[in-house]
């Protein structure tokens, strides 16, 4: 575990990460949400401040998947997570719209986009390197409790906990953040061959305590991640708070 003084260090220290990812050619797994935009900003400083013929390789051979999107919104609506991406990385970058990849949010058949969106993951050969967040209620992606170690991508409600957590980008009304989404599950998380878990905040830093110290359970999906070899976590000081370090 890394241990910043503050968010706008963790994004720093993520963003290395995630340069050093894309200079190796790796499928990224990205996330959005609050924590995300200082991390994001800071790749797009990163690139920005590289070569030109080194920038343009890199963004030619961006490969990325999404973990999630809201069931009924899509690129046009201003709380989906394709106009986030979009927003953070591909508008600013250049990046065609093909190579951000999420889940389609206005698909006819939610749990058939799921198995879609899934099965294109491992075709691509899986995640090299998983970005995640940590939800109030302990979910990574929108998988929320409770919820299994081996649950696929797949469509389902959202907790009333997680559309409090997310109405700042719908006006600050719970009741307009979409009631379902798509998500990747704990499977496909937990087989990527490295996850990053970045954690910001005093607000988290109780189910942050929870999910690394408890037994693993499916309560806490994020617990589930405990015990994989490829994890790494940035947080810092107020999110590790309650955290025996040394």
């Amino acid at each position: 575990m890394q241990v910043e003084p503050d968010a706008a260090a963790v994004a720093e220290r993520v963003a290395d990460t995630l340069l050093r990812a894309l200079r190796r050619g790796s499928c990224l797994g990205l996330a959005t949400g609050r924590t995300m935009v200082p991390v994001y900003g800071a790749l797009r400083r990163r690139l920005a401040d590289l070569p030109s013929p080194e920038r343009g390789a890199l963004l030619a051979g961006w490969r990325s998947f999404n973990l999630d999107e809201y069931v009924g919104l899509g690129p046009a609506d201003a709380g989906s997570f394709a106009r986030f991406m979009a927003e953070q990385l591909g508008d600013p970058l250049g990046l065609p719209a093909a190579a951000l990849r999420l889940p389609d949010g206005l698909a006819a058949d939610p749990p058939a986009e799921a198995r879609r969106y899934g099965e294109a993951v491992r075709r691509a050969g899986g995640i090299d390197l998983q970005l995640l967040g940590l939800g109030n209620n302990g979910h990574v992606g929108f998988n929320e409790p409770p919820c299994p170690a081996d649950a696929p991508c797949r469509s389902l409600a959202l907790s009333q906990v997680t559309r409090q957590q997310n109405a700042a980008a719908f006006g600050g009304d719970p009741a307009a953040v979409p009631a379902q989404a798509i998500t990747l599950g704990t499977a496909e998380i937990r087989v990527a061959r490295r996850l990053l878990l970045v954690v910001t905040g005093a607000a988290k830093a109780e189910v942050l305590r929870r999910c690394l110290l408890e037994p693993p359970s499916a309560a806490l999906p994020a617990s589930w991640l405990q015990g994989h070899p490829g994890l790494r976590i940035v947080v810092d000081a107020a999110a590790a708070s309650q955290l025996p370090l040394s």
